[in-house]
């Protein structure tokens, strides 16, 4: 007699190689508590509905119990023929307490059944991964208020383009994971949603009440059509594309910083904890911890598009091909579960080269500036940026500073230019003039942080 759950039908025994390209228990055993929670609640669904007696369904949890705890002292033994983790718990589970354990899948498939379980382990890693951005978020802010008054050049193209407050180019990562911060929660409205009661794919044919299911889970509903409720994976492929996105941003910040550490910005140095050497060059210092945040990136990227290769054919309903939703989803989390601390670790620990910082900001970074002088003298700005680029062309044509330009150079170029132009040659007066919200003046970016602050305590 077959030990398979669907192998009444069959007479003739799985190919050995079948059996190992079917099962999904090297993978899915992540799933167990879902597991065993979803089927615990199942198991009070039945007697409520009349299906198993008050004693009967309390054997089954109580069974479902002992089967979580061999989990948790990690002594559950996986069997051959345990070729999922639903099957494995139900194997298990009718070893400890005999038949009764049969009555547990009554008017249940393991199409809802995964699909449920997926839905409720996903729930808690999400919720795990915001509490974490918001750790990072709030290391972010804490290091941008303690070091407020750093200068440093901001770029375009990667080239020198303006001076900003250190403290702003760190709180414009914040500002991207507070936004994916946000994403999440709203995704986690369409993850939290219950497939469970919807069988197959046609529904369940017993009295079982799934709007208490939901609630007895923490679902906020159940959900509305049997067949896509099986075979719904947008929530999978919406944390995916959340992953990315988080990823993303993540990576394009240990960019920065893996250029700001080199030897020719020197503007950090990453903490010895984050850090490797060389095995040949004993001088070496590398931002590895950056540089793995960076090509992990790559990883989730691809977990996104790979499942979305899975989905894009698929005929309506379960189908197989739907067990490949769950490895990427289980890889992206875990990387995610790791990079998060890291980048977090890395930023409260780095050094910063208030110096280095200085030395960077050269008077080319106030042309702006000056194009602005004269804006407030009542020039229109197309005309002085014009002014500005040829002031900035004579300073080249005489190999001296742009500061370094006579009045009366400036004068030559147009008579508004006065003595107070000389004020213009200051950083942190350029600074402290972006004072419109969200620039880089020092009201700006306390007005900035004070924003996250009262945001993280919501």
């Amino acid at each position: 007699m077959s030990t398979k759950l669907w192998g009444g039908r069959f007479s003739d025994a799985l190919d050995p190689l079948m059996e190992e390209f079917n099962a999904s228990i090297g993978f899915d055993w992540r799933l167990w508590q879902a597991d065993i929670r979803g089927s615990q609640a199942y198991a009070h669904a039945l007697a409520r509905a009349g299906l198993l007696t008050g004693d009967e369904a309390e054997q089954i949890v109580a069974g479902l119990e002992q089967v979580a705890e061999e989990w948790r002292r990690d002594r559950f033994v996986i069997q051959d023929g345990d070729e999922d983790i639903h099957t494995a718990n139900e194997r298990r589970l009718t070893e400890l307490i005999g038949a009764v354990a049969g009555k547990l899948h009554t008017g249940r498939s393991r199409n809802d059944q995964v699909a449920t379980d997926l839905r409720l382990w996903l729930r808690e890693e999400l919720q795990a991964r915001a509490g974490q951005l918001r750790a990072l978020i709030g290391v972010t802010a804490e290091r941008a208020e303690s070091e407020i008054e750093l200068l440093m050049p901001g770029y375009t193209h990667l080239q020198p383009a303006q001076p900003v407050r250190w403290s702003h180019w760190l709180l414009s990562y914040a500002w991207s994971w507070q936004r994916d911060e946000q994403r999440l929660q709203d995704l986690l409205k369409r993850v939290n949603v219950l497939p469970l009661g919807n069988g197959a794919l046609a529904g369940n044919p017993f009295p079982i009440d799934r709007d208490w299911l939901a609630q007895e889970l923490g679902f906020d509903a159940p959900t509305s059509n049997s067949l896509d409720g099986v075979s719904d994976r947008d929530f999978a492929a919406e944390a995916l594309f959340w992953a990315t996105m988080t990823m993303l941003h993540i990576s394009r910040w240990a960019e920065d910083l893996i250029v700001y550490s080199s030897s020719e910005f020197g503007f950090v140095t990453l903490a010895d904890a984050y850090s490797t050497g060389s095995s040949l060059m004993p001088q070496k210092k590398n931002p590895d911890s950056l540089e793995l945040l960076r090509g992990k990136a790559g990883r989730v990227f691809g977990d996104l598009s790979g499942l979305l290769m899975t989905l894009k054919g698929l005929p309506s309903t379960y189908n197989k091909d739907l067990q490949e939703d769950k490895e990427p989803l289980f890889d992206a989390m875990q990387t995610l579960a790791g990079a998060l601390p890291i980048a977090a670790g890395v930023l409260a620990t780095l050094t910063v080269h208030r110096e280095r910082m200085a030395a960077a900001l050269t008077p080319e970074l106030l042309a702006t500036d000056l194009a602005e002088y004269l804006v407030r003298k009542g020039v229109p700005f197309r005309e002085t940026h014009h002014i500005a680029g040829a002031a900035v062309a004579q300073a080249e044509a005489q190999g001296i500073a742009l500061s370094e330009l006579p009045l009366a150079t400036l004068q030559a170029l147009h008579p508004a230019f006065e003595e107070d132009a000389a004020e213009i040659w200051s950083y942190a007066r350029s600074v402290e003039q972006r004072q419109a919200t969200g620039g880089t003046s020092r009201r700006a970016v306390m007005e900035q942080i004070s924003a996250l602050r009262n945001w993280l305590e919501t």
